[in-house]
């Protein structure tokens, strides 16, 4: 009989529920779509109903349920590290040692109690399992790929000591070859200038991605930060492995990230406010940590490599989510094939502990499709009929245009799209990870000039530099970008063609942020960040249709198969799960269409729909 295998990411950021059955994702999805609150640590409680309501299974059903890490080794890190650096961070250690000893030693309960909030089951019956951090990691990527053996590599902040491993996977087997501890990390590297440029950590790394572009990379300025960082900050090796100064740093055994006094004098300036005006210097150290990362885990790529001479890669933890240095990896050709998990944090750990145990414990034959992945899309969450939808009108005194016919529904939307408008579509399951990925997404149309701006100021209610990314049908890509591989999941960066772009200034570099941001500088400006990068996702027939017809119409109507994608949500909302929450974001901004399967509404047709502070909801700023 097939092995029914509930994972579960909790208790830290990110909390999560992931089921599988003989090895086949059936479903996953994070909690804080339920709960409204971004990033949760909660116990998953309604996205493990969730997946057990999906399969029609009770708890009892299940052969193991798997955390994610191990807590009692996390513990053991934690007093060792303190220990260590003793007696720095005594406060810190005063406020961390109740809380482990009160809650997180006593996980197994925890975890117990909390299924006990889902329904009533055998406790005598149930088989509780705890693989490690990173080998969770490695198996969401590695199991999931398409691939019968590869080189896998996880980093993130830090697991339980690890904070990145290079493994090999054959079969149903993954050993992992090498590994760097804690407080040596590259994820936690990044989220120390995360932090020092004003953004939060585990959740603004994304920003400071975005903005690195806005570095000048021709400026002395900025050679001048990478060669500080590299002399005092992190000592890289040829291996990739790296050697971190904590006489800078203060995560260890402190409560902020670093020594801001310390890098103050470091780079020039003070820790940037949050929501302080971004200067250039913010900008070029940005742009010179990403150039440091990158150079950091395209070390890491060979090495991996080398050590298992594999011509593939799967790839996962939290910096794999950086998508400028995985299309580096790329770029150089170090590997033939590349699968990256679309939930590469920790989310994404509730997966790979539940297909760690499938097969390394229970040994199951191991579901392959060499021709594709096993993520489905990532399309792995929950979807409504037209009941619930109808039945959300009804509450909400919402009008809608239901479309029978979908070739009709494409043409009209497309037509919108076209015309300048702002759509919110909101299709079948919702995606698991962090990307929308046109079932849960804001559409534009990338030839408008005015459209980053729109999405950004009246949209999103975020930051106006950051970048949007396209979907291009997967046929069509390399038309518009220097591509030659498919991108389903929105992990690769790759250059604009050369045939879309304009010519440029000659002082463009010195052309002041917003100045450079506003600059035509292609055929399809909306998605072109000001270097010229893009960051692809490629939509295929074969996983979403839906979107694939929209974007089919829109072509057939422009000449142009791509449209602007962002998440369907607000600044510090996370992405939108249900038609109620769909429609309130909808109300609550300057989004003129929302498409909900066949539904389709019109904003100037909706009651009372000038006054979006009706609909507004408070959520904590990211």
């Amino acid at each position: 009989m097939m092995k029914r295998i509930l994972g579960i990411s909790a208790f830290y950021h990110d909390s999560a529920a992931a089921l599988t059955i003989g090895g086949k994702v059936v479903a996953a999805v994070q909690e804080e779509r339920f709960t409204r609150e971004k990033h949760t640590p909660d116990f998953p409680v309604n996205a493990i109903k969730y997946c057990l309501e999906f399969a029609g299974l009770e708890i009892d059903d299940l052969d193991a349920v798997v955390f994610y890490d191990k807590p009692l080794l996390k513990f053991e890190r934690l007093l060792e590290t303190y220990n260590s650096f003793a007696p720095k961070g005594v406060i810190s250690f005063a406020k961390a040692i109740p809380v482990w000893i009160d809650e997180k030693m006593f996980l197994k309960k925890m975890i117990k109690e909390g299924l006990s909030e889902i329904g009533a089951y055998d406790k005598k019956k149930l088989k509780l399992l705890f693989p490690e951090h990173h080998l969770s990691h490695a198996a969401s990527a590695f199991y999931p790929s398409s691939f019968n053996e590869s080189a896998i590599l996880t980093i993130d902040g830090v697991g339980e000591w690890s904070t990145t491993t290079i493994g090999l996977g054959k079969g149903n087997d993954i050993k992992i070859l090498r590994e760097l501890n804690f407080p040596h990390s590259v994820g936690l590297l990044y989220s120390a200038f995360t932090y020092f440029l004003g953004f939060t950590v585990n959740s603004g790394e994304y920003k400071l991605m975005g903005l690195a572009p806005y570095g000048n990379p021709e400026a002395k300025e900025t050679y001048l930060f990478e060669d500080i960082i590299k002399k005092n900050l992190v000592d890289i090796k040829d291996d990739g492995s790296i050697w971190l100064d904590q006489q800078y740093f203060n995560y260890a055994t402190g409560l902020r990230m670093i020594y801001d006094d310390k890098w103050a004098k470091l780079f020039g300036f003070p820790k940037r406010d949050g929501e302080g005006e971004l200067q250039q210097a913010h900008c070029n150290l940005a742009l010179a940590i990403q150039r440091v990362t990158e150079e950091i885990v395209l070390k890491m790529a060979r090495e991996a490599r080398r050590i298992t001479g594999s011509e593939n890669l799967c790839m996962a933890g939290g910096v794999a989510l950086n998508c400028v240095a995985n299309g580096k990896i790329q770029k150089e050709g170090i590997f033939k094939n590349i699968f990256i998990q679309p939930a590469a944090g920790d989310a994404g750990g509730a997966l790979g502990a539940a297909l760690a145990v499938n097969n390394m414990y229970f040994n199951e034959v191991r579901p392959m499709d060499t021709d594709q992945d096993q993520m489905q899309g990532a399309y792995l969450g929950p979807d409504y009929s037209d009941k619930e939808i109808e039945l959300m009108s009804r509450k909400s005194s919402a009008v809608y245009h239901k479309y029978d016919n979908r070739d009709e529904l494409n043409t009209f939307i497309a037509a919108r799209l076209a015309e300048g408008n702002v759509t919110g579509w909101f299709q079948g399951r919702m995606e698991f990870g962090p990307r929308s990925l046109g079932n849960r997404s804001i559409l534009g149309d990338a030839r408008n000039p005015e459209m980053q701006k729109k999405l950004n100021l009246k949209i999103k209610y975020r930051e106006g530099f950051r970048p949007f990314a396209p979907s291009v049908l997967a046929e069509d890509v390399e038309n518009f970008f220097d591509l030659n591989v498919i991108s389903p999941y929105m992990l690769l960066v790759a250059p604009v063609k050369e045939s879309r772009r304009n010519k440029l200034p000659d002082n463009y570099s010195e052309m002041s942020l917003w100045d450079r941001l506003y600059y035509k500088r292609s055929d399809i400006q909306s998605i072109t960040h000001i270097d010229f990068s893009a960051r692809i996702q490629t939509v295929h027939k074969e996983t979403n249709r839906a979107y694939w017809e929209l974007i089919t119409a829109f072509k057939k109507q422009t000449g142009l198969g791509l449209l602007v994608n962002t998440s369907f949500n607000v600044r510090g909302e996370p992405i939108v799960c249900t038609p109620e929450d769909s429609y309130r974001c909808f109300m609550c901004t300057d989004m003129d269409y929302l498409v909900i399967n066949n539904y389709v509404y019109c904003k100037t047709e909706q009651p009372d729909w000038e006054n979006k502070q009706k609909w507004m909801k408070k959520f904590k700023m990211d």
